[in-house]
């Protein structure tokens, strides 16, 4: 086996990437998409940048969101 470091151009590049994973014909070794330039997690970089409020604003209308995905239609 032999490792290679390639410049990931767009993001639908990592979809092909992880399929080609799933299907056992590479391993992805760094999974640097979460980490901004200066090694910083994005999670960390943005901690903070919504009031509390409108953070929870946001997640109940997601939970409301995901509960009409469970109804049915038909």
């Amino acid at each position: 086996m032999s490792t290679a470091v390639i410049e990931i151009k767009n993001d639908v590049a990592y979809g092909f990437l992880y399929q080609l994973e799933r299907m056992n014909v590479l391993q992805i070794l760094s999974r640097q998409q979460t980490q901004n330039g200066n090694g910083q997690l994005l999670s960390e970089r943005f901690l903070g940048a919504l009031p509390r409020e409108r953070a929870d604003e946001l997640h109940e209308e997601l939970n409301k969101m995901r509960k009409e995905w469970e109804k049915d239609i038909y």
